[in-house]
């Protein structure tokens, strides 16, 4: 019988993190570990509060597997199963299934990648958020930071702090951007006139700039917009990639959302038939839930997998980032 165990991660972050949604200067993840006696798996949670994660929820969720039968799993096919009988939050399920996962492959000997029937995964070049930072301050923290050093740059943007930001950013580094408007905007024609106000050249894609429930507009905007879309919160675990495809150029497909390496790998093949640019994304996570993400990143188009290097102290030392590219160790 297997030994799953539980713990919380109090991860402090190095500047405070700011969406439209909320704000906050420390993350609460949890750590998944299953164990025979000799080989362990671990796996990552990192609840979201846009889907309802909340910690109270995940731990009653989990206790609810452990009481199901989750230490008597004896394959993957048992544990898929027990999830699907007892569906817990996405965060909680890629916790559970990337432990298990990564367990199964110790125990057989088999790289992560194989057993996913995907490429082997590389150094990864990653595009590198932007903290929220004061106005009129921005080139001095890019170069406190050395943050030219990614070859790319996301920057949360709004319709109160957008094209000004933009334009800060712009001349403060010489590097291509990514927006990221976190479901802020409400007024398509706004956004419109705020999108024809980018430097095309020099801005590559913006992440959802509507709420997920603005089909409609999203769908007139596709063909009108300046530069492509790509959808975010739009993105779930259970895509329509019909509906996807109308509206979006692309997709940014995250582990924690999806529920699992098996699901993610199932999102990457369905939006490839569907003509859609790739991007794999991260939650504020550990280098766990990095190194997870890397295994999966030689199959994407464009990588953002910096959410480790917002924590104050990383507490596993699994991946590593030089020059904007990250390394596992």
């Amino acid at each position: 019988m297997l030994t799953w165990r539980i713990e919380v991660l109090h991860l402090k972050l190095t500047h405070p993190w700011k969406t439209a949604r909320h704000a906050s200067e420390e993350k609460l993840n949890f750590l998944l570990q299953v164990s025979d006696g000799r080989y362990n798996g671990f796996g990552e949670a990192a609840p979201s509060i846009r889907y309802g994660e909340t910690p109270e929820l995940l731990l009653q969720q989990y206790q609810v597997l452990l009481m199901a039968g989750l230490p008597s799993v004896k394959s993957m096919e048992d544990l898929l199963q027990l999830l699907l009988e007892h569906p817990p939050v996405n965060a909680l399920r890629f916790a559970i299934e990337s432990a298990y996962l990564h367990y199964y492959c110790q125990l057989k000997g088999i790289a992560v990648h194989q057993l996913l029937g995907q490429p082997a995964p590389r150094q990864q070049v990653t595009c590198c958020t932007l903290p929220t930072v004061a106005p009129g301050k921005v080139r001095e923290f890019i170069q406190a930071h050395q943050l030219d050093r990614f070859r790319s740059l996301k920057v949360k943007v709004s319709p109160e702090q957008g094209a000004e930001l933009v334009e800060e950013v712009l001349l403060a580094i010489e590097r291509p951007l990514v927006l990221d408007g976190n479901e802020s905007w409400r007024d398509p024609d706004e956004l419109l006139v705020f999108l024809n106000s980018l430097d095309t050249g020099r801005v590559l894609f913006m992440e959802q700039p509507m709420p997920a429930g603005h089909v409609s507009e999203y769908a007139h905007m596709k063909d009108s917009s300046p530069i492509p879309l790509v959808a975010d919160e739009s993105m779930t675990d259970a895509a329509d990639f019909e509906l996807l495809q109308t509206q979006f150029q692309g997709v940014n497909i995250k582990l924690m959302k999806a529920g699992g390496y098996l699901n993610t790998v199932r999102l990457l093949q369905e939006a490839r038939k569907h003509g859609l640019m790739v991007m794999l994304g991260s939650m504020v996570e550990t280098s766990l839930g990095a190194w997870s993400a890397m295994q999966l990143s030689s199959a994407f188009d464009f990588v953002n997998l910096d959410g480790f290097l917002l924590l104050e102290r990383e507490p596993f030392n699994l991946v590593r980032e030089q020059g904007g590219v990250l390394y596992q160790k």
